[in-house]
């Protein structure tokens, strides 16, 4: 009788301490949710395991709560870095920062990921974020453009490095833009030279678009600048030549209608000298 006694006091014991430890976690809790200092998620945190975080992260993203999803996310590779998760919460992370506009921060995780999971089978889709976050930073013609370079640079990747993924046909449409950006930078450049009868300094710039950006956008004012900057100079062949490659390539263009009036005023019209640089570059022109 005594020893039946003893068993149930020694019961009744752990059982009070269990919810006294209980009601002392509740009473924390409750004093770290009134304390805005304090961020109780970080308290229970550590308890997850890498797939409940990692599928939280990716409730909260189709939700639209992306800080709530980069935070998931991140937890992972903090409490979990060698985790299989961790390699897939890394590149969602890089595409929550990329969302949010936060694209230096999607960068730096892109390039973590590569560095780190080079031949894994998100390697394409990170370097293909990478390259739309330096497409998002492209600016207009009239500021630096380097970010444009970057964008070639990070796309062009995409293309050779893993040209069987699905994301090509936009990293070389991202390509094509970013290299317009970067020739119309120059036809900006060259006609403000123009503009003040600096004509080398102009023409510099002018060969530039039609030699390095030949399938751009830019290149039918580029030739018609070209024309009317060696007319001024009296340098007239290589004005013919910048004309007849320009009527070849764009014969409905106002702009060779313009310059064929300009040489037309001189009793001069479009004619190819073989010689002339812009001849040969003609030949790598998108009508060519």
């Amino acid at each position: 009788m005594v020893l039946a006694v003893s068993v149930d006091i020694r019961k009744s014991a752990r059982v009070a301490a269990v919810v006294l430890a209980a009601v002392a976690g509740s009473s924390l809790i409750t004093a770290c949710q009134n304390d805005p200092d304090i961020d109780i998620t970080k308290l229970t945190a550590e308890t997850d395991p890498p797939d409940v975080l990692y599928n939280q992260g990716l409730a909260n993203l189709n939700a639209g709560k992306t800080t709530e999803a980069a935070r998931k996310f991140e937890a992972i590779d903090k409490q979990h870095p060698f985790s299989e998760y961790a390699r897939k919460a890394l590149v969602m992370n890089a595409f929550v920062s990329y969302r949010n506009g936060q694209y230096q921060d999607a960068i730096n995780a892109t390039s973590r990921y590569l560095n780190l999971y080079p031949q894994s089978e998100d390697a394409a889709y990170a370097q293909y974020i990478q390259g739309l976050a330096y497409t998002k930073q492209i600016p207009s013609v009239t500021q630096d453009q380097r970010p444009a370079a970057k964008a070639i640079e990070a796309m062009q990747v995409v293309v050779d490095k893993y040209p069987d993924s699905e994301y090509v046909d936009d990293a070389q449409a991202k390509i094509r833009f970013a290299r317009d950006q970067l020739a119309g930078k120059e036809m900006q450049v060259g006609r403000y030279y123009l503009e003040r009868k600096e004509y080398l300094a102009a023409i510099s710039r002018f060969r530039t678009v039609v030699e390095r950006y030949p399938t751009t956008n830019q290149v039918e004012e580029a030739l018609a600048r070209l024309v009317e900057a060696y007319y001024a100079m009296g340098v007239t062949g290589e004005a013919q030549t910048a004309a007849a490659v320009l009527g070849h390539n764009y014969p409905d263009s106002q702009w060779y209608a313009d310059s064929y009036k300009l040489l037309q005023s001189g009793g001069l019209e479009p004619r190819e000298t073989g010689t002339s640089w812009i001849a040969r570059a003609g030949k790598n022109l998108i009508g060519a």
